[in-house]
């Protein structure tokens, strides 16, 4: 199994910036790839971003690109979402997700989540 833990989120005003940690542990050697969902109340979960553990190649929901930035450290078994301009929009709460294959679309494990809330 693979075990993935958020930390970094809170309040923080429009226009800032914020970085999200995602920590894994357990079996990651079977991880192929790490993305961020959100999911602000009363809406569906979605997409955020996503970067495959070897090659590092990326991809970004349309919302958020240009703003946001996601890497990771293959040493520390962590990812990173950097968030920059953040909108009132951007409220959510942030979940990490871990893939054998596609992330995106087959995620295998989720993190607990993190609150990031932007005010106006």
């Amino acid at each position: 199994q693979v075990q993935l833990v958020e930390s970094g989120g809170g309040l923080v005003q429009a226009g800032g910036s914020l970085r999200l940690s995602c920590a894994a542990s357990g079996r990651t050697a079977s991880v192929n790839a790490v993305g961020w969902f959100r999911q602000a109340p009363g809406k569906e979960r979605d997409f955020v971003a996503e970067i495959s553990w070897n090659g590092g190649s990326t991809r970004y929901a349309d919302s958020v690109k240009g703003r946001f930035t996601i890497s990771r450290d293959n040493a520390k078994n962590t990812v990173y979402l950097q968030m920059n301009s953040l909108k009132p929009e951007d409220t959510a709460v942030y979940y990490c997700a871990a893939a054998r294959l596609v992330v995106r679309t087959t995620p295998d494990y989720w993190g607990q989540g993190t609150q990031v809330t932007v005010s106006s």
